[in-house]
């Protein structure tokens, strides 16, 4: 039933809540911004940073905009050291989906540096066939990323589910017809992700694979198709 399965990455991939939530709250002190709250700053997960400062400090100025950009990556790309881990299960999973002939791709809110680091770090990227980040298209929960990875794949959202652990991600998918599977362990709590009527609520990422073949979903292994990231 499913060919391209279309993944979020933070929440989702891995576990990289705390970084982003410190990294954003340092570059608010910083700059001498009112305290951001942990509570706020996951609300915002998942958006692009323009977005995503926008939400938390509505009152922000355009070269304020650009200075919380700037310092919010280098705390989270050079300065903090909270750890991000793939979470159990992820990258064995994602490796026999690609395997057995699922095509494989990212719709995130990262931004094209933040991606490709990551990518590289955990020897992920050369499973996925195509990645979207935010600063290079709409943010979520804009459906235009997905739509262009359907564009560029050249499949249907009928032969596409999203899989997520925010509402907009859901929400992406939602607004194009795409199918979609809730993460529970992510950034949202399922209330959230329910409103966009999930097929699917996964609480451990493995558990993914299970979900497919209950679909009776086939599909033939791959091979020597070109990755891009």
């Amino acid at each position: 039933m499913y060919k391209l399965l279309i993944f979020d990455w933070d929440g989702t991939i891995i576990d990289s809540q705390a970084r982003i939530i410190a990294s954003m709250q340092a570059a608010a002190d910083e700059l001498g911004h009112d305290p951001l709250c942990p509570e706020a700053v996951r609300n915002i997960i998942g958006l692009g940073l323009p977005e995503a400062i926008r939400a938390l400090i509505p009152h922000i100025d355009e070269p304020g905009l650009k200075r919380m950009r700037e310092r919010y990556s280098h705390h989270f790309l050079e300065q903090n050291t909270t750890p991000t881990e793939l979470y159990p299960g992820a990258e064995e999973t994602l490796r026999r989906l690609r395997a057995r002939g699922y095509r494989l791709a990212v719709a995130t809110g990262k931004s094209r540096r933040g991606l490709d680091r990551v990518l590289d770090e955990t020897g992920l990227g050369e499973l996925f066939e195509l990645t979207r980040c935010a600063d290079e298209t709409r943010s979520k929960p804009d459906p235009l990323m997905l739509l262009e990875i359907l564009e560029e794949t050249g499949m249907s959202a009928a032969e596409a589910v999203m899989i997520g652990d925010t509402e907009y991600d859901l929400e992406m998918g939602y607004r194009i017809g795409m199918g979609r599977v809730a993460v529970s362990y992510g950034a949202h709590d399922l209330e959230r992700l329910r409103r966009f009527e999930p097929l699917a609520e996964i609480h451990q990422f493995p558990e993914l694979e299970a979900w497919l073949d209950s679909l009776g979903t086939t599909t033939e292994p791959m091979s020597g198709q070109r990755i891009v990231s």
